[in-house]
């Protein structure tokens, strides 16, 4: 089995590289003909969060993806790929904080936050640091344009934060970061999830 990627846009280029890093074999998801080949763990990359939503539901690779996870399938998400999981998003128009209807919705929802996208600001508000991730020390943490989780549901347990802002959740088989591992040479979170 591989890992599969998500290869509609954003930083999936990376990913496959940290995955191979750790010998782990991937392959690119860019249609539903691609759901048939065998894979067993999925990495949702940064990107364009809402790019990346309309081109799974046009692709018809939402509803299949979203069941898939649903089922127990481990999930890396980042960035984007962590607004594509999570039940709402805080502060995206007139339901603010408001449970997304997954059916309906140009996301996946599985995950149980609450996330508030661009959160430390534009390009510029782009950051570096250090912080543990589920008890792994001194995880290089790059942030562009990056979302916070703002609430942390009752399924969902924080596992990482960084300035008194929750940056990295976990559901069962789903870890979600605001954060870009796949951009530093640190390769501990993706070991990490190959191991899920």
């Amino acid at each position: 089995m591989a890992t599969a990627v998500l290869a509609l846009q954003g930083a999936f280029i990376e990913h496959e590289r940290a995955l191979a890093d750790v010998g782990e074999p991937s392959l690119e998801l860019r249609c539903a003909a691609d759901l048939s080949r065998p894979f067993d763990r999925l990495v949702l990359p940064g990107g364009e969060s809402t790019v990346q939503g309309k081109l799974l539901r046009e692709e018809g690779m939402l509803a299949p993806l979203r069941e898939r996870i649903e089922a127990g399938m481990p999930v890396l998400a980042t960035c984007a790929g962590l607004i594509l999981l999570a039940r709402a998003i805080a502060g995206d128009g007139s339901r603010e904080s408001e449970p997304r209807a997954a059916q309906t919705g140009p996301w996946i929802g599985t995950l149980d936050v609450t996330v508030k996208r661009n959160a430390y600001g534009r390009q510029l508000g782009s950051f570096h640091t250090t912080a543990p991730v589920d008890g792994i020390p001194n995880v290089p943490m790059t942030f562009i344009r990056a979302p916070f989780v703002a609430n942390v549901g009752p399924a969902a347990q924080a596992i990482a934060t960084v300035d008194g802002h929750v940056v990295a959740v976990r559901q069962g088989a789903q870890i979600g970061l605001a954060f870009h591992p796949e951009l530093d040479g640190d390769r501990r979170i993706h070991e990490r999830f190959v191991r899920l």
